[in-house]
C-alpha cells in the first residue's frame, strides 16, 4: 500500500496529470507485488465507466456547453441585475444568484467559473469592485453548482456508492438554499465595512419583471396541478402548460424564463418518472438546443460545433480519471487500506459525530490535492462501509463529501477553480488564495450546518418518497 500512495504522491508532486499518476501507479504496484496479471489494468478500467449512469455526464457537460453558445448567461445576469443589483453590494449578490440559476444548467464547479464567472468578474472590475473582491465571491459562487440539481459529482458519487441520482438532486436543494443565503450574509457585511453602493438604481418596474419571471416558473408545476384536477392526463397538462409558458416568454420576452425552467423540466421529468436521472441529462441538451436554436436563435453551426468539441474535451479527461481512480481504487481495497482506515477511525472513535470531524478532515485535506472525481471514485469504496456502519445515511454523506471537495476546488496546490479564476483575472496563484480566504467562512459555516442537521439534506428527498 506504501508503494501504491507514496508513488502517486510522487508523481503529482513532480506535476504528473492525477490520471496519469493514478495509472502508472497502479502499474508500477501490481508489475513489482504481482498481485493480479497485467492485463487486470485495461479490464478495471473499462469495468469502471461500463456504467448507464455516467452516461449523464457528457450530455450534462454538453448542455453546459449549449447554454453558453446560446447566450443564456448574458440573459441569466441581465435577470440577476434586475432582481438584486439595487442593494448594496448588488454585483457581488448578482454574481451570487447568477450562479443559482446557472447550477440549474451546468452541474460543475469548474463551468459556472469559466461561464457566468468571466462575466461577473469583469463586470464588478468595471463597477470598481477590488479585483480580489470579484475574485473572491465568484469563487464561493461557484460551488454552488455541483450542490443545486443537476449535479455532476452526484452523479459520480451515485454510481460509485449505489444511491439513487434523484434523491441526491432531491437533497442538494435545502443545502444550496443554506449556501446562498450565508454567502449573501457575507456580502451584506463586505458592503457594510467596504462602504459598498448600489450598481443599479432601483426600479421598480425591473424587480416586478424579475419577480414576473419568478412567477412565471413556479406556475408552470401549478398550472399542471389544475388541469390534472380539472380531469386532464398528465401528459395533456404537462402539453398545457408548456404552450402557455412558450406563449407568455415571446410576447414578454423575458430574460431568463426559459433558463430557470431547465431545473424544473429536469426535476419534474424525474418526479413524475418520464426519465431517469441519467435520461434527464439528454433532456437537458434537447432543452438547450431548442433555446439556442429556436427560440432566442443565437446558435450558430459554428458554436454548436465549438460545443461538441469542447464537450468532448471535457468528457475525456472526465472519464480519463474515473478509469484511472477506478484502478487505483481497486488495488487500495485489495492492499487492505479500506480494512486499515476502518480500524484506524474505530481505535479513535465509535461516536458517528466525531467520525465525521474526522471524515470532513480528511476529505478537506484530500480536495486540495486531489480531482473532484478522482477522490470521489477512490474515497467512497474505502468510507462508505464505515458510513453503513455509523448508521449515517449514504445520500446526507454524499453531500458532505460533496461539499467538501468543493471546498477543496478553492485551495492550492490543485484547486482547479483557483486556477481558472487565476487565468481569468489576470492575477497570481498567490493573490487569487488570499482573495478567496474570507469566502471559504460561509463555506466552512455551511458545511458544519450540513454535517450536524442531517435533515437540512435528508428532509425533501423524504418528503417526495425518494429515500425512507
Amino acid at each position: 500500500m506504501l508503494l501504491l500512495v507514496g508513488s502517486f504522491l510522487v508523481l503529482m508532486i513532480i506535476g504528473v496529470p492525477v490520471a496519469i499518476s493514478m495509472a502508472v501507479a497502479s502499474v508500477l504496484y501490481l508489475v513489482l507485488y504481482g498481485v493480479a496479471p497485467d492485463i487486470i489494468v485495461a479490464q478495471r478500467m473499462i469495468a469502471g465507466v461500463e456504467s448507464f449512469p455516467l452516461l449523464a455526464v457528457p450530455f450534462f457537460i454538453l448542455a453546459g456547453n449549449l447554454m453558453n453558445s446560446a447566450g443564456v448567461t448574458g440573459r441569466i445576469y441581465a435577470f440577476a441585475v434586475a432582481l438584486v443589483g439595487w442593494m448594496k453590494g448588488g454585483l457581488a449578490q448578482v454574481n451570487i444568484i447568477g450562479s443559482v440559476v446557472f447550477s440549474g444548467m451546468s452541474g460543475t464547479a469548474l463551468a459556472d467559473a469559466a461561464g457566468i464567472g468571466t462575466i461577473e468578474i469583469k463586470a464588478m472590475k468595471d463597477h470598481g469592485y477590488p479585483i480580489e473582491a470579484a475574485v473572491g465571491v465568484t469563487a464561493a459562487s461557484a460551488t454552488l453548482g455541483p450542490i443545486f440539481p443537476p449535479s455532476l459529482p452526484f452523479v459520480i458519487y451515485g454510481m460509485m456508492a449505489n444511491v439513487s441520482i434523484g434523491a441526491l438532486f432531491m437533497a442538494g436543494i435545502m443545502p444550496g438554499v443554506v449556501m446562498t443565503v450565508l454567502m449573501m450574509l457575507t456580502v451584506a457585511i463586505f458592503a457594510y465595512v467596504y462602504k459598498w453602493g448600489s450598481d443599479a438604481p432601483f426600479e421598480m418596474k425591473q424587480l416586478l419583471e424579475a419577480g414576473l419571471e419568478i412567477l412565471v416558473v413556479f406556475s408552470i408545476p401549478v398550472i399542471i396541478y389544475i388541469a390534472t384536477l380539472l380531469g386532464f392526463s398528465v401528459n395533456v397538462s404537462v402539453g398545457i402548460a408548456l404552450l402557455i409558458l412558450l406563449a407568455v416568454d415571446w410576447y414578454f420576452d423575458f430574460s431568463a424564463v426559459m433558463a430557470l425552467m431547465t431545473p424544473v423540466i429536469l426535476i419534474g421529468g424525474m418526479t413524475m418518472g418520464w426519465f431517469t436521472p441519467t435520461e434527464a441529462a439528454v433532456a437537458a441538451v434537447l432543452w438547450s438546443l431548442f433555446l439556442g436554436l429556436v427560440r432566442y436563435r443565437t446558435m450558430t453551426l459554428a458554436s454548436l460545433a465549438k460545443a461538441s468539441f469542447d464537450t468532448i474535451e471535457t468528457t475525456a479527461s472526465v472519464l480519463f480519471i474515473v478509469t484511472a481512480a477506478s484502478v487505483f481504487a481497486w488495488l487500495l481495497t485489495v492492499s487492505q487500506a479500506a480494512q486499515l482506515l476502518s480500524a484506524t477511525i474505530l481505535s479513535i472513535t465509535d461516536n458517528k459525530w466525531v467520525f465525521l470531524i474526522l471524515v470532513n478532515l480528511l476529505m478537506l485535506f484530500v480536495g486540495c490535492f486531489l480531482d473532484t472525481i478522482a477522490a470521489i471514485t477512490i474515497l467512497v469504496p474505502i468510507l462508505l462501509p464505515l458510513v453503513l456502519k455509523f448508521d449515517i445515511d449514504p445520500v446526507h454523506f454524499g453531500l458532505i463529501m460533496t461539499l467538501n471537495l468543493m471546498i477543496g476546488l478553492l485551495h492550492p496546490p490543485l484547486g482547479m477553480v483557483l486556477f481558472v479564476l487565476s487565468r481569468v483575472a489576470k492575477l497570481s496563484v498567490e493573490r487569487t488564495t488570499m482573495a478567496i480566504l474570507p469566502w471559504l467562512v460561509p463555506l466552512f459555516i455551511a458545511l458544519i450546518a450540513i454535517t450536524f442537521i442531517p435533515a437540512i439534506t435528508l428532509w425533501l428527498p423524504t418528503q417526495l418518497g425518494l429515500i425512507k
